[in-house]
């Protein structure tokens, strides 16, 4: 197993970066609602290339390499590039709906993600129905030609800049198995009957509550077959967690900032950095971060060979989500009141450790919470019995 990159993949890394440093400047701090959503940047991707990275290429995509995409990952998330307008479309969407989507919703919605010019919010996370995605309220229900959604979605995130829902709904509200009444729909936002409300959030990262009251979609809205919305949303979300992997980097260069901060900053006439207890935890981050990284290249290398990664990608997930969660615990350790600081001059980093602070509270819930992720690594990696 060779985790070494070809020329292509450096050559593919370097201009990924000589794009991003030129697109987002110095000034790019990485948690403003512009930092973390921008349409001009994502068609300045789209213009490149890039937003389709890794679909094939008979649908307009990159068609380059997991490896190649892992890179591109890593990029992204190290420069804190503005996802936000099309990273759902770009992981999710698109390539669930190569994979069972019809004819018509492709030749409808990929090429307008490619292009940039459409923005999907995922609806599956509901006030009763979180890590607990089969416990899903929303219904839909067949009425003539269209189907009548009625429910509600919360922690919807970019739901007030979406186009589109990327939602999962109960049409069958009698089946044996609560998880085979689900099904996969694509909605509209600006039909009638929606609703949507702003949440504010302890990390300063605005969410969004979703209303559906009697919306009318038609009968294309369905994604795939009636009623197999599980096997869609779960295999949609292993290939979200692949690409956590590329979170990594974004740890690095905030695990760097710390380094950088313990070395040039002094309590009582000495460096931070000459502390044994600072340089222990930063020691065991340094080794925390390798393994982190050496996990997204595993997830990588089985895709590359066919292998679907099931516990793998659950054990990237929680691994680096964890980790995030101990290197804020350590920045703000090492920066103490500073570190808690938003704005300010004696903010360190324009306020960034504060706002990565509360930001790693949330990654051990999206996506799966971890206790979850726990369960899937049990059961497809272990080979124990489910609870």
């Amino acid at each position: 197993m060779d985790f070494g990159f070809t020329a292509e993949e450096q050559a593919f890394r370097e201009e990924l970066r000589e794009f991003l440093r030129q697109e987002l400047g110095p000034e790019h701090k990485g948690r403003t609602p512009h930092d973390l959503f921008s349409r001009e940047f994502s068609r300045k991707l789209a213009k490149k290339g890039w937003l389709g990275v890794g679909w094939p290429k008979e649908y307009g995509g990159g068609g380059r390499p997991y490896m190649e995409q892992l890179v591109y990952g890593e990029e992204m998330m190290r420069h804190r590039a503005p996802a936000g307008a099309h990273i759902l479309a770009q992981n999710m969407v698109g390539p669930t709906l190569i994979r069972i989507g019809s004819e018509e919703q492709k030749k409808e919605y990929l090429p307008k993600i490619l292009s940039g010019e459409i923005t999907f919010c995922l609806g599956y996370t509901e006030p009763n129905a979180g890590t607990d995605l089969a416990a899903c309220q929303t219904t839909a229900v067949l009425d003539g030609d269209e189907w009548v959604i009625n429910g509600s979605k919360i922690f919807t995130s970019f739901a007030g800049q979406a186009h589109y829902a990327w939602m999962t709904v109960r049409t069958d509200p009698n089946a044996p198995k609560r998880h085979r009444g689900l099904s996969m729909f694509i909605v509209d936002m600006k039909t009638p009957g929606i609703t949507v409300r702003e949440m504010d959030t302890m990390w300063d990262y605005l969410q969004y509550e979703v209303f559906f009251d009697d919306v009318r979609v038609p009968k294309t809205a369905v994604v795939g077959e009636l009623n197999k919305g599980w096997d869609y949303l779960t295999t949609a979300l292993d290939h979200e967690r692949v690409f956590m992997g590329g979170t990594v980097a974004q740890h690095q260069r905030f695990f760097e900032e710390v380094v950088e901060y313990a070395k040039k900053t002094e309590r009582n006439g000495k460096p931070l950095s000459k502390d044994p207890i600072i340089r222990q935890k930063l020691a065991q981050l340094a080794i925390d971060l390798e393994v982190g990284r050496l996990f997204a290249y595993r997830v990588a290398w089985l895709l590359s060979n066919g292998i679907v990664p099931f516990s793998e990608a659950s054990i990237t997930k929680t691994f680096t989500s964890e980790l995030e969660r101990r290197l804020a615990n350590t920045a703000v350790h090492i920066m103490g009141p500073c570190g808690t600081l938003l704005e300010g001059k004696r903010a360190p980093y324009d306020g960034y450790m504060a706002w990565e602070y509360k930001f790693s509270l949330m990654m051990a819930v999206g996506g799966g919470s971890n206790e979850i992720e726990r369960i899937i690594i049990a059961i497809a990696g272990l080979g124990l019995p489910r609870p």
